[in-house]
């Protein structure tokens, strides 16, 4: 890929929690980045940002399309236009 090219959306799956040993949530990241490394760096920050202290991080890949819906259309949206979309779920027990 060279740099005039587009590059694709990446998701970055996972948990997290407001406060350690608290209530665990789902997490898709979606955002644009150069590497995998600063993908993970900037979504780590941006989690922190948001409050969450503590996360694990399970999968990272690109993007295969545009979601079909909400709120993850929302989120690569946002993440196609700069920013670091956060998605969270209710994480099944």
């Amino acid at each position: 890929m060279n740099d005039n090219e587009e590059r694709p959306v990446t998701i970055i799956t996972g948990r997290v929690w407001k406060r350690k040993g608290g209530k665990v949530e789902g997490v898709h990241v979606m955002l644009v980045a150069p590497d995998d490394d600063s993908a993970v760096r900037k979504a780590l920050e941006s989690l922190a940002a948001e409050g969450y202290a503590e996360a694990e991080l399970d999968q990272i890949g690109d993007m295969d399309g545009v979601p079909d819906d909400e709120p993850h259309l929302s989120a690569y949206q946002g993440a196609l236009e700069g920013e670091v979309s956060i998605v969270t779920f209710e994480e099944p027990i």
